[in-house]
């Protein structure tokens, strides 16, 4: 790990705090055409002697704006401190996470991982319109009937064709044959370019795509295409449970990924991270932007700091090894609930060492579903499966009462 380390609170109240000394402090330097300021004092609680020992207090509220992407060069000055911070979380998810090279990717902190999902569709649209000069009508998104709805939302608003390949419903593995199909259908109706996102865990099984498989089938069929990776639930999970690089950045085939940090990381909804590789992110230049220094290539443009701060606390609090053991200590719990439910004889998925265990509906009675707060993959009628998210505190404790409610409803049967 060359850049993500283990630090004290001290050290990271002293990096925060020596940050936000590095931005625009607007009750000493009046700015007189910025249109922002701190969080209003009248309204907002600012004693200064409960923000000195609360980094990511004080980051909300003297509000730093983190728009545009600060690995690409000039950025906004007022914000140069903060911006440092963000730019090295991006580093620590696209290097010491995702095995890219140093200083090879570009990134920022999204809204969410469905804002993520859309800024890669839109730089790669814009790439194959602006750099092999094609429609938007030539261009199709490809993924797994298991991929989420963000692929619907991207390809309505880019204005793109969407074909998703259907997975066999035990292994949720894609069916080799139809993803056939599919390209060749692409190809029938005239689609030479394709944007393929692969899934590192899905939200529902925790299901993981074959980048090999899309590679294959599009060379096969002489298709050109870009591999986008959405890892918005698992990005923080795979990486350490399984020796698999082929859904990171040393897969040559991958350009971009998505992460999700508040899910497994905890941080504050809307803190997405987008990471793509260098020569791309160029392509959403948006030149209209002439006032925000540096320009705009993001889709969300003006982001609060404090969650490009919050991640970055997060991280450097527990540090590789402390991340490591947590997600593994995760996984030990999905091992003891995998384990009861194979005595009870409940079908389920699960990837080996995930966090998510995903039940057939079948043996699973509403009352406990409602009681239990178990997620359908469907909220219609029928749902066929039921899963479960062992998070941090989804501790054994936890579970047990729900694998005892569940033993009694079996036996009553």
């Amino acid at each position: 790990m060359s850049i993500w380390k283990k630090l004290t609170t001290e050290e990271i109240k002293e990096r925060i705090f020596g940050a936000l000394k590095n931005n625009i402090d607007y009750k000493t330097r009046v700015p007189l055409g910025i249109p922002g300021s701190h969080l209003d004092s009248n309204v907002f609680y600012t004693d200064p002697m409960v923000l000195k020992d609360a980094p990511f207090l004080s980051s909300l509220v003297q509000n730093p704006n983190h728009i545009g992407c600060h690995t690409i060069g000039e950025s906004e000055s007022f914000f140069e401190g903060t911006h440092a911070i963000e730019n090295e979380v991006i580093r620590i998810c696209a290097e010491d996470i995702l095995g890219g090279p140093a200083n090879e990717q570009d990134g920022y902190i999204a809204a969410g991982g469905t804002e993520a999902n859309i800024q890669a569709i839109w730089v790669y649209r814009n790439y194959y319109k602006n750099q092999k000069g094609v429609e938007a009508h030539q261009i199709g998104l490809i993924c797994s009937e298991d991929s989420h709805y963000s692929m619907n939302k991207a390809a309505n608003l880019l204005g793109v064709a969407l074909s998703q390949v259907k997975v066999n419903h035990e292994t949720r593995q894609i069916d080799p044959a139809d993803l056939d199909q599919k390209v060749k259908s692409f190809a029938d109706r005239g689609i030479t370019h394709v944007i393929a996102v692969a899934n590192m865990m899905t939200t529902m099984f925790g299901s993981v795509d074959s980048v090999k498989l899309f590679v294959e089938t599009f060379k096969k069929n002489d298709i050109d295409f870009k591999i986008h990776i959405d890892g918005a639930y698992g990005g923080f999970v795979f990486p350490f449970i399984s020796e698999d690089k082929s859904l990171t950045f040393a897969n040559p085939h991958v350009s971009s990924v998505t992460l999700d940090a508040h899910k497994m990381v905890q941080a504050p909804y809307g803190t997405g991270i987008f990471l793509v590789k260098k020569g791309l992110i160029h392509n959403v230049y948006t030149n209209e932007a002439k006032y925000v220094q540096g320009l705009d290539v993001t889709l969300s443009g003006s982001r609060s700091g404090a969650n490009a701060i919050s991640v970055w606390m997060i991280l450097q609090t527990y540090g590789p090894n402390g991340w490591h053991e947590k997600i593994h200590l995760l996984g030990y719990r999905g091992d003891w609930l995998q384990r009861q439910l194979n005595r009870l004889g409940i079908e389920y998925y699960r990837t080996e060492g995930s966090n998510i265990l995903t039940m057939k509906s079948d043996k699973i009675p509403f009352e406990l579903v409602k009681k239990y707060g178990l997620v359908p993959d469907s909220h219609g009628e029928n749902p066929n499966w039921y899963k479960i998210v062992i998070m941090d505190h989804v501790t054994v404790d936890a579970l047990k009462p729900f694998i005892e409610d569940l033993e009694t409803s079996i036996n009553m049967k």
